[in-house]
């Protein structure tokens, strides 16, 4: 094992840009292995210092979410990583457990990580909750994600504000009405809520 990730880090450290390579790499290693070598695979990967290498663990992660110290360990311990990449595919990685869980059956876990104290954790969430209208559940119920994302208007991290007001954009692309009518009750006397409503209507007509 310890050679094969010295393999992936001499592999991945030749691509800065990008995810393609180890996202497929651990999808083709999910389904070729059994789950407690995975397991062990990607808590390895994880420890790197290529940061690369770290964002393939990260996916292998997703694959195994529904085990329960897994999903705890993307919240508590990936949630701290300092690259900014890997917090990029942790979010995916969310995504992959909401979908292996189903999206209804996720809410609990889902509105969870939407109150965790990290900004990475919310964050994880707000980029899921950005595609999700198109996916069961949100889909049929597309003021359930503009509703959890119009919580966190005014959250403390303009890393998340960011985040909500450029998901309530993209959710306004075919909800127009539904992200109108929210925006349209928000005080934006408040300077952190005024940043994400310019970011969340800009497809709305005025």
């Amino acid at each position: 094992m310890d050679q094969y990730i010295e393999r992936l880090e001499k592999e991945f450290s030749q691509v800065s840009n990008g995810f393609k390579n180890e996202k497929q790499r651990a999808k083709a290693d999910f389904d070729t292995n059994d789950k407690s070598y995975i397991k062990e695979l990607a808590y390895a990967a994880y420890r790197s210092e290529v940061y690369q290498v770290r964002m393939y663990g990260v996916f292998l992660f997703g694959h195994l979410s529904e085990d329960v110290e897994i999903l705890n360990f993307m919240r508590e311990s990936v949630s701290k990583d300092e690259n900014w990449r890997v917090q990029e595919v942790l979010a995916k990685a969310f995504d992959e457990f909401c979908k292996r869980t189903e999206f209804e059956k996720s809410l609990p876990v889902i509105d969870s990580w939407l109150q965790d104290k990290n900004p990475n954790t919310r964050r994880a969430v707000t980029e899921g909750l950005r595609i999700w209208t198109s996916r069961p559940y949100f889909k049929e119920n597309p003021e359930e994600a503009i509703r959890r994302l119009a919580d966190l208007k005014n959250d403390p991290s303009e890393y998340v504000r960011k985040s909500v007001g450029n998901a309530l954009r993209d959710i306004s692309k075919k909800h127009g009405a539904l992200v109108a009518a929210e925006l349209s009750a928000w005080d934006l006397s408040s300077k952190e809520i005024h940043q994400v409503y310019k970011l969340a209507s800009k497809f709305i007509e005025k």
